[in-house]
């Protein structure tokens, strides 16, 4: 039965699937998500216990063929609605010295190979702004201009999207790049719904009719406070009271539901307060980021402290598995001096409460902050479910998410359980 029901949604591929941002974004616009390319096995991990109706490969793009990805998911032959791609922003590096010589030598040109093995009627690719400016441009236009040769219209004035402009707490900008076949019409770009969120200004925007994204506030206000629980310094889950929910915590509590969310629902527990370990601060450091002003950077480990009626800053990811383990800076929680939990990032990066990530900070901060906010993701799903012409519905039946060992895992295990191929 859960199988016929999810042959009528229109299905979409992710590559550079990380932990599952886009993935997400897709699934609440109505997509099923069948198949997903990731080379980090403990993003694989994630990507499985949140998502286990979706066959995760475990390598490199460079690597993977469109057949194979037929064939190792749901998906064998039938037509494929989205390629979706948070392609690293490695992707638009070039390998070895070749450098500008030839833009094709850049990562990003699987995702083009891809494309177009799998032939489907739209593509979405996600990126930093950066590569909009400088040598990288030249790579975007090559792209560009490689896949209209081959039969796919590309939307050129490609826009750079504010993730606070749709109901994101957080300032965050990244380019979308889309694309449709022949036979298709391109997808627009989203309308923003709302405005990034600013402490005591309301001069800005020509006091426009958008409403406020959601505040700092709004988004971690009712978790509770990890420095009550104890079991929090040993373990990244507990128990826990929460307060009185905003809208929008609401949402992601999944206390109530946004009409327009076509996502399975999943089995969870609500009092459990997840992916929230402690950080043991010093004195030093506790008396630091209390001394400072909320919105302001902390001298020293130059954080930034959350004003808490104002959007977050970008979250960042901190250097990937390769680098070793350089930490992004994290912003420190706006009313108690320590910095704020992976969970608290998953809030302010649009992530349902049942969404759960690594459970070391290192692996879940990396997770949140290489992702594409859900709620980002799912309004630009929307636009190309409109061209789709079809009516998006919701599934009856709760999905059960993965088996919990699938967040503990090390690299090492994590790298053996997907070497099977």
């Amino acid at each position: 039965m859960a199988h016929e029901m999810r042959k009528q949604r229109p299905i979409a591929v992710d590559l550079f699937a990380g932990a599952g941002g886009m993935t997400l974004g897709f699934e609440q616009a109505g997509f099923d998500v069948l198949a997903a390319v990731e080379i980090d096995p403990i993003h694989c991990a994630i990507h499985e216990f949140n998502f286990p109706f979706c066959s995760v490969l475990c390598k490199s793009v460079v690597e993977t063929t469109g057949e194979e990805i037929r064939n190792r998911s749901e998906i064998g032959d039938r037509e494929i609605d989205a390629v979706i791609c948070g392609s690293p922003c490695q992707g638009f590096s070039l390998i070895g010295k070749r450098a500008f010589d030839d833009p094709r030598n850049s990562l990003v040109f699987h995702f083009h190979r891809l494309v177009l093995e799998l032939q489907p009627k739209f593509f979405v690719m996600e990126n930093v702004r950066g590569i909009t400016v400088g040598e990288h441009k030249q790579i975007l236009k090559t792209l560009i201009s490689e896949f209209k040769i081959h039969g796919y219209q590309v939307e050129e004035n490609y826009q750079v999207l504010n993730a606070a402009r749709y109901g994101v707490p957080q300032s965050r900008e990244r380019l979308f790049l889309l694309g449709a076949r022949k036979d298709v019409e391109l997808p627009k770009y989203p309308l923003p719904i709302t405005k990034p969120a600013q402490p005591n200004d309301s001069t800005r925007e020509n006091l426009s009719v958008l409403p406020d994204s959601p505040t700092v506030w709004e988004a971690i206000g009712d978790i509770p406070e990890v420095e009550k629980y104890s079991d929090l310094l040993k373990q990244d889950w507990v128990v826990a009271e929460y307060g009185k929910p905003s809208n929008y915590a609401l949402k992601l509590r999944r206390i109530s539901t946004l009409v327009d969310d076509y996502s399975y629902e999943r089995e969870f527990d609500s009092r459990i307060l997840s992916s929230s370990l402690r950080t043991k601060h010093s004195s030093e450091t506790i008396q630091r980021f209390a001394a400072t002003t909320q919105g302001e950077r902390e001298p020293i480990s130059r954080f930034h402290k959350l004003h808490p009626a104002g959007v977050c800053n970008t979250l960042r990811a901190g250097t990937d598995m390769y680098k070793g383990s350089f930490t992004s800076p994290r912003p420190i929680h706006p009313f108690t001096p320590r910095c704020i939990t992976v969970r608290e990032a998953a809030r302010l990066h649009s992530y349902p409460d049942w969404f759960r990530f690594h459970v070391t900070k290192w692996h879940g901060f990396r997770q949140v902050g290489n992702s594409v906010p859900p709620l980002l993701a799912k309004a630009v799903a929307t636009e190309i479910v409109r061209r789709l012409n079809i009516l998006p519905f919701k599934a009856s039946f709760r999905q059960q998410l993965g088996d919990e060992k699938l967040l503990q895992l090390q690299m090492l295990q994590a790298a053996q359980r997907y070497s099977k191929y």
